[in-house]
């Protein structure tokens, strides 16, 4: 994206599109940004497990109050799946607990990945951070213990085969927030008979924003010696783009952090951005219809 800004240390508030390395928990990655920022409030926007890579978003200072919305904006994936071994864990670093010759075409593939799209039940891996009676699901499955777990609605929007290389493939997947491929990795695999699990995994977008916006960790860090990073940020109206957005003078700007509505003679939209002439975000605003107003949903800089 090319609306990068520079602000104060102060001011500074704004998106992190993080190109996260394999290795590495998504927390790790927002404790080396406080370090390297010195600005304790941040945080992520979707957790990729330790061994995927890819987008992952990072909110600093007040526009970690976009998290809720942020989150929940649908992901795209590359997703490396084998066929033939099912695992504990339902990727690679888990323990096989199956094997099967695979007697799979790449048009069977395809046909089974037809099953998957659309609004489905998945059951979550058994290894996850899911609490369950106050404890986490991979702490109980560590220890021997049976791990049920109820099944989420999720939605998959798209589900394609780009690479064919038995006993692997590799599958673009565009799906709902909460989604574990992980999960579809194991119910494709029991589907066609074969058993499969996950062994790599990229996000490819997080919302709107794809690998294009990413930029690798290590150049980030790097560029906390001479506290250039602030090059990286994007303004935190950019989270959430694809929303319509009302453009506020200065008297309604000051309205508006006080909580008073402001007068619109049509709708740009229900629930849009409210932004300074100068592009900064300033709330969440619902249109009302009865009295052709919008009324602050939630105000982000007060």
């Amino acid at each position: 994206m090319e609306n990068r800004f520079n602000p104060s240390r102060n001011s500074a508030s704004g998106v992190l599109v993080i190109d996260k390395p394999i290795g590495m928990t998504s927390h790790q990655v927002v404790q080396v940004i406080r370090n390297g920022t010195r600005i304790k409030r941040a945080g992520h926007t979707g957790t990729l497990d330790p061994r995927a890579s890819g987008v992952l978003v990072v909110l600093i200072g007040p526009a970690v109050r976009l998290s809720e919305y942020v989150s929940a904006e649908d992901k795209r994936y590359q997703a490396t799946i084998k066929l033939g071994e099912r695992t504990d864990t339902y990727d690679g670093d888990g323990t096989i607990t199956r094997t099967a010759e695979v007697n799979v075409t790449a048009d069977q593939f395809e046909d089974a990945l037809k099953g998957f799209i659309g609004e489905i039940e998945q059951v979550p891996p058994p290894y996850s951070a899911i609490h369950v009676n106050g404890r986490r699901a991979y702490d109980m499955a560590r220890q021997g213990e049976e791990v049920e777990l109820e099944p989420r609605i999720i939605t998959v929007h798209s589900l394609e085969l780009i690479e064919w290389n038995p006993p692997e493939a590799v599958v673009d997947i565009h799906c709902s927030s909460g989604t574990y491929v992980r999960s579809l990795a194991h119910d494709l695999g029991e589907k066609l008979g074969c058993g499969a699990n996950l062994t790599g995994l990229r996000r490819t977008k997080s919302g709107r924003f794809t690998l294009k916006d990413a930029i690798p960790l290590r150049r980030l860090v790097e560029s906390f010696d001479n506290n250039s990073w602030y090059q990286f940020l994007i303004p935190a109206a950019e989270a959430l783009g694809d929303w319509p957005a009302i453009t506020l003078t200065n008297e309604e700007v000051d309205a508006v952090r006080h909580g008073h509505r402001v007068a619109r003679e049509s709708s740009a939209g229900q629930t849009v951005r409210a932004i300074t002439e100068q592009g900064e975000l300033v709330a969440l605003m619902e249109f009302d219809a009865e009295t052709s107003e919008y009324q602050p949903k939630k105000v982000f800089f007060a």
